[in-house]
């Protein structure tokens, strides 16, 4: 019986680079770029499916948990809307950098060096990020369900992830890693994308339901991500706990 989501290999990949999680031009500028995208459609969706009215402080009182949250890139925004934010990692080092950058912000926000199955919370949350994560983990069905299990009943989870295409093979892999060099050689492993159906299977498992998802695409003309209609390499979806 599995007991553990962590990817070892992964944590230490990331650990390494988690000194220049706040550089916009260094190992993370991809997640930076990407940023502006998630935050809007993350704070929409929310606003929307909670009925939220209040403009300048859009996510107030939510619980947001935040997982696989690096060095804080997803976590200071939503604070920053309102919301009371819990995060958490798998690499000590992801939290550290978090938890320092906070601080040097003035932001609450709680950092935790843990895993969704070893994270002990009797709060439920309101939403939970799971946020290019899942295509890192060592098994999605219960890395998902161990996530579903922090999930309020009619709460919603917010899943980005790497479709898998000989698309997202092209892009993702010989684009931006060995062309572009937008990441390091070696950030992705092909054998772990996953398609939209693939996830969507274990979500049902897991008393998720698929409200929406989108493709998130890069704009080079504009040098910036938009959501799109083409799902073949990134994209993202919604799922509210049943």
């Amino acid at each position: 019986m599995k007991s553990n989501t962590i990817n070892i290999k992964e944590i230490q990949k990331f650990s390494k680079m988690a000194d220049e999680w706040w550089d916009p031009n260094g190992k993370f500028k991809p997640l930076h770029k990407f940023n502006p995208v998630r935050i809007h459609y993350i704070k929409n969706n929310i606003v929307k499916h909670f009925k939220l009215k209040n403009k300048h402080n859009s996510l107030k009182n939510l619980n947001i948990l935040d997982i696989g949250c690096g060095g804080g890139l997803l976590s200071e925004p939503m604070c920053r809307l309102g919301a009371n934010v819990t995060g958490i990692d798998a690499a000590e080092k992801n939290i550290k950098i978090a938890k320092v950058h906070a601080k040097k912000n003035k932001l609450n926000i709680k950092y935790i060096y843990n895993s969704p199955e070893k994270f002990l919370s009797k709060k439920k949350f309101d939403v939970v990020l799971n946020m290019e994560i899942v295509e890192h983990v060592d098994d999605i069905n219960f890395f998902i369900k161990k996530s579903s299990n922090h999930l309020k009943k009619n709460g919603l989870m917010f899943i980005a992830t790497i479709n898998k295409t000989l698309q997202s093979y092209i892009f993702a892999i010989l684009g931006a890693e060995y062309i572009l060099r937008w990441l390091p050689i070696g950030t992705h492993d092909w054998d772990k994308f996953v398609k939209p159906s693939e996830l969507n299977g274990y979500t049902k498992k897991n008393l998720l339901e698929l409200i929406k998802i989108d493709g998130i695409k890069f704009n080079p003309i504009l040098n910036e991500w938009k959501l799109s209609n083409d799902r073949s390499v990134n994209y993202i979806s919604i799922f509210k706990k049943i």
